[in-house]
Order: C-alpha cells, then sequence, then structure tokens
C-alpha cells in the first residue's frame, strides 16, 4: 500500500530526478533497447546527412539528391516484410542493416540518374534516356543486390544476426527493384516540372 498523499510513477528512459514520491524504474534489457535504438537513430541520422552533402556537392544540386534518397525508405518495405514472414523481431542488428543499406541504396540511384545526366548532355531526349538507363544500368544493380542478398544468407539462421540478414536481404531485394521503378519516375517528374528535356546546352 502506498502512503496517503504520494503516486506511483513509472519511468521508462531515465533515472528519477527527485526523491520525493515513489517510482518504478524499468531496467534491463529495455533500457538496453532503448539506448542502442537512439545512438543508432542519431548514427543513421548522421549518414543521411552525409550522403545528402555528398550528392549535392557532385551534382551541383539541391533537389536531386532527395529524388535519390528516396530509395532508402523503399528498403524498409522488404525489411518489415521480412521480419513478418519469418516471424522475428526487428532487433539492433536489424537496424544496422537498413542503416548499411542506405549507402547501397542511394548508390544505385547514382548510377541509375548519372547515366541520364550522361545522355541528355549528348542532347538525347529525356524520356529515351530515361529508357536507357534503366537498360544498361539495371545488371549491374541487379548483380549488386544478388551479392548482397546471398552473402546475408550465411547469418540468416543466427541466433544474434539474423536481423541482419533479414534487413540486408529483404531491403535489398524490395528496394532494388522498386527503385528502378520509382526513382526514374521521379526524376522524370522533377525534370518535366522544371522543363529541362536535355543538357547539351550546359555541357
Amino acid at each position: 500500500m502506498q502512503p496517503k498523499g504520494f503516486s506511483l510513477k513509472e519511468e521508462y528512459t531515465h533515472q528519477p530526478e527527485l526523491e520525493d514520491n515513489y517510482s518504478l524504474k524499468w531496467d534491463g534489457e529495455w533500457q538496453i533497447t532503448f539506448e542502442v535504438f537512439r545512438d543508432l537513430g542519431i548514427a543513421f541520422a548522421v549518414v543521411i546527412i552525409m550522403i545528402y552533402i555528398l550528392i549535392v556537392g557532385w551534382f551541383q544540386n539541391f533537389i536531386v539528391p532527395l529524388v535519390m534518397l528516396a530509395a532508402i525508405p523503399l528498403s524498409l518495405i522488404g525489411i518489415v516484410l521480412g521480419h513478418w514472414m519469418l516471424h522475428a523481431y526487428f532487433t539492433a542488428t536489424s537496424m544496422i542493416g537498413f542503416i548499411a543499406l542506405a549507402g547501397v541504396m542511394v548508390r544505385n540511384s547514382v548510377l541509375l540518374i548519372d547515366f541520364i545526366n550522361i545522355r541528355l548532355r549528348e542532347g538525347i531526349p529525356l524520356k529515351q534516356a530515361i529508357i536507357e538507363a534503366g537498360a544498361v544500368r539495371t545488371t549491374p544493380i541487379l548483380l549488386t543486390a544478388g551479392a548482397v542478398a546471398l552473402g546475408a544468407v550465411i547469418i540468416l539462421f543466427d541466433p544474434i544476426f539474423q536481423g541482419l540478414a533479414i534487413s540486408l536481404m529483404g531491403g535489398t531485394i524490395t528496394s532494388t527493384f522498386l527503385t528502378l521503378i520509382v526513382v526514374p519516375l521521379l526524376y522524370f517528374k522533377m525534370m518535366r516540372k522544371n522543363g529541362i528535356e536535355s543538357l547539351k546546352s550546359k555541357s
């Protein structure tokens, strides 16, 4: 029984600030999980900012990197489906896999858009350049995705690193196929909105 005038307050993420009331602190695995995901979330945010800055420096454009970064959330579809199909929990290693995939997925977008820009500078119409980019860049993108997915099979049944394997496999497969469709469409829409059909005059 609690004394009159006192209440029981639950703390989940930090120690009670004062000792003038009763508190229940959930600790142990919960505290470790909270701290790990908090730190990984901060690391992921830093990674995204760094990738954005690098792409802005390369393409000299603030909008194009946003199109490329659109591939990252697409990997979440495969990651969530993969964990659901295998009845696995989303663990810290799953988050690490998601962060690791960010660079791979953006690389695929860079391959597509860089090729599109090369063809545009040669005077090729925007629509034709996008079609050619898909035809030429699909093979290396699929090879990269296959290498990542097959490499993750080795640790798929490991009790600790299973989440990492599921994230790498599910995220890579789903995001790769969606990237080949979504990123060119977004870039096409962006260029059309800005009235750009060719970059030949800017070369």
